[in-house]
């Protein structure tokens, strides 16, 4: 089966971000699309080393991106209500306009497994994402 993908132009970089005592490290960023009289953002999130092939990219870059969603299950305490979360984990990304070179290879791909182990064992089970 083929990774699902999506097309947009970056709206949003944001830094790096390191969690947990191992490292683990995200990065989000938002495409913006154009769907007639409404805009939509998506936040994809890249991890691990996909945070460093993100610095190749600029605000209005147009870029397709090779995603795979991810859910969370979280829940303060017992009494409390329980919260889901979803969000798109970037695998990959090629530009197609814009300058910068294409993200798309075997070695700039993340493995997502890795990337929700890496997350796991950093502890950071009461942030809700």
């Amino acid at each position: 089966m083929k990774d699902p993908t999506v097309r947009g132009v970056v709206h949003l970089i944001e830094e790096t971000k390191t969690f947990g005592q191992k490292g683990f490290r995200k990065r989000l960023v938002v495409l913006e699309q154009s769907k007639g009289t409404f805009t939509n953002f998506i936040p994809v999130e890249f991890v691990k080393d996909g945070c460093d092939a993100v610095d190749d990219l600029a605000v209005g870059n147009e870029i397709e991106v090779t995603y795979r969603l991810s859910g969370r299950r979280w829940q303060r305490d017992e009494a409390s209500e329980a919260k889901y979360f979803l969000s798109a984990e970037g695998l990959s990304f090629k530009q197609l306009s814009g300058s910068g070179r294409a993200h798309d290879g075997p070695n700039d791909a993340i493995d997502a497994n890795d990337a929700n182990d890496a997350f796991a064992e950093a502890g950071d089970d009461d942030v809700p994402f």
